[in-house]
């Protein structure tokens, strides 16, 4: 690797260079969480999808803590409410732009529970979409 890094003459080739790992990273980051989603045998690509938004936010524990860090309470919410029904009562409950911000400069700003009802409207009530709407709008305000 270092020998490839050598190879780059200027200025310009480090900066496309760093941008094309970085997508490559980010594509990486988001084949885990798809692997890490298939683990769970959802039922249709809303439950999968709502999977990697939790595996999303472990990554933003993993972040924040600088070790693996399991979203317990979300995975007790999951067991004992199923996967749609917690992705609704989370919409309800206090978001860390932080965290979102963190999702976005991981190319996984998509993977939030907010995003995937959004995506999905008709699996979820009309209160439950309303709401993860104006969530995300605020929440894209703050990092666009």
């Amino acid at each position: 690797m270092k020998e490839l890094i050598q190879k780059l003459e200027t200025v310009e080739d480090c900066r496309k260079f760093v941008e094309v790992f970085t997508q490559l990273a980010n594509l990486a980051r988001q084949r885990a969480l798809e692997l890490q989603a298939e683990s769970h045998g959802a039922s249709d690509t809303v439950e999968k999808e709502l999977y990697q938004a939790i595996y999303a936010y472990e990554e933003i524990l993993f972040k924040k803590n600088g070790k693996k860090t399991r979203a317990s309470r979300t995975w007790q919410m999951v067991k004992k409410h199923g996967i749609i029904e917690t992705a609704a009562r989370a919409v309800n409950r206090a978001i860390e732009p932080q965290g979102y911000q963190y999702l976005v400069e991981m190319g996984l700003g998509n993977n939030t529970f907010e995003a995937v009802i959004v995506k999905y409207p008709n699996a979820f009530s009309k209160d439950v979409v309303a709401h993860a709407t104006n969530r995300l709008a605020g929440l894209r305000d703050l990092h666009p």
